[in-house]
């Protein structure tokens, strides 16, 4: 899956076998990745902000996610998804 920095989906390959599988289940799974996606851009761009000197007041004001806060939105979403490390999802 390829997405914007906001977690839009610009490009989703789906591997056949993942067609079988529940619709609604399917697409949860898509945005699970979709919303992901964000969080991690985020943190990005908060790395690329810190290191090219922007104030960390002016870093918060713009709302962008913390490590730890990442970190513990992607155990929440795996425990409540039951999402196993073992999936069709896998990084290019």
């Amino acid at each position: 899956m390829t997405t914007t920095e906001a977690g839009l989906p610009t490009a989703v390959t789906i591997d056949d076998s993942q067609l079988r599988r529940e619709p609604d289940v399917l697409a949860k799974d898509i945005l699970r990745l979709c919303r992901q996606a964000a969080q991690r851009a985020g943190l990005e761009r908060r790395a690329q902000m810190i290191a090219d000197g922007v104030p960390a007041h002016v870093i918060d004001l713009m709302n962008l996610p913390k490590p730890d806060d990442v970190a513990r939105e992607e155990i929440i979403a795996e425990v409540e998804d039951g999402y196993e490390q073992t999936s069709w999802m896998r990084s290019i």
